[in-house]
Formats: structure tokens, sequence, C-alpha cells
């Protein structure tokens, strides 16, 4: 069933746009156009940030990170094991995908800290890449208080996964 569901959309909405009279190939178009001019905006912001959360990892700075900061990240209730993924999950997704599956591969997904790494996967965001695409793409030059309130966000939803996988795990 759920392999019929695209072309159900697909065909719902042409039937919809055939009944409206709206020039379904027209719009098509349209719409790519209009794909196109969005991903020109966005695009720059990604061929700077990707190269740079490879370099970053690369370079061991996300390690040399995690052990300065470990102290903290025991303060908060955070396992320090986790704090590459905490440094990385602000920048990229995949990066942060990446680090989750040495960590599980390392401690086992079963584990505390398997567990912890998952609902933190699944309680964060990737900060500065939606502000990089959304914001490119809406035209806003000035970020104000979004960069600050969302890494906030980030860091009350690493807490409260380290706090979740200890209490129900």
């Amino acid at each position: 069933m759920t392999a019929l569901i695209i072309p159900i959309i697909l065909c719902l909405a042409a039937g919809v746009g055939l009944w409206k009279k709206v020039d379904i190939y027209d719009s098509l178009v349209t719409g790519a156009k209009n794909g196109m001019t969005v991903m020109a905006r966005i695009f720059p912001a990604l061929v700077v940030l990707l190269p740079a959360v490879y370099m970053f990892r690369a370079s061991g700075a996300a390690d040399a990170l995690a052990k300065l900061f470990s102290p903290v990240f025991s303060f908060l209730g955070i396992p320090a094991e986790t704090a590459p993924l905490v440094f990385l999950r602000p920048i990229s997704g995949s990066g942060a995908t990446a680090v989750a599956g040495e960590l599980m591969d390392s401690f086992g997904a079963d584990s505390l800290i398997g567990r912890t790494v998952s609902i933190m996967l699944g309680s964060t965001e990737t900060t500065f890449y939606v502000i990089a695409v959304y914001f490119g793409a809406a035209g806003v030059k000035k970020a104000r208080y979004a960069v600050p309130a969302a890494l906030v966000a980030d860091i009350v939803g690493f807490m409260a996964a380290s706090l979740a996988a200890r209490v129900f795990f």
C-alpha cells in the first residue's frame, strides 16, 4: 500500500488541477523554475558548510573539544562519550549520524550511550544547516535571536535526551 501513496497523490493533484481547469504543465514548469531559484540562493551556504563540517571532524577538533568540555557535560548530566555528537549535531545531520553510528558500534546500540545518542538525534536539530538553508531561501539577512534560541533549545534537547535515556532505560 505504501508504494502507491506517491502515485495516488500525483493522480489526485492532476485530477484537482483538471477539475479546476489549471494548466498543470505550466504550473509544473513554474514550480521547477522557483525551485531552481531557491537552489541558487542556498547553494553558496551549502558549498561553505559541508566542507567546513568535514574539516572540523577530520582535523580532530571535535574530539579535542569533547575532551575539553567533558567536565561540563558531566555537570549537565550528558555522558561525556556523546560530546562529539553534541558538537557536531547543530552543524551537520549526516556527520552527527556517522558519529552516532560510531558510538553505537563502540558501546552497543542497546547500551545507555547508544540509546542516549538515538534520543539525541531525534530531539535536536541541525541548527546552523537549517538556518543557512531556510533563511537563505527566504532571503533573511539578520538571524537576530534565532541562533542563540536554537542553540539553547539544542542544549535542552541534549540534556532531556540524557535524562530520558537514564529514566526510561
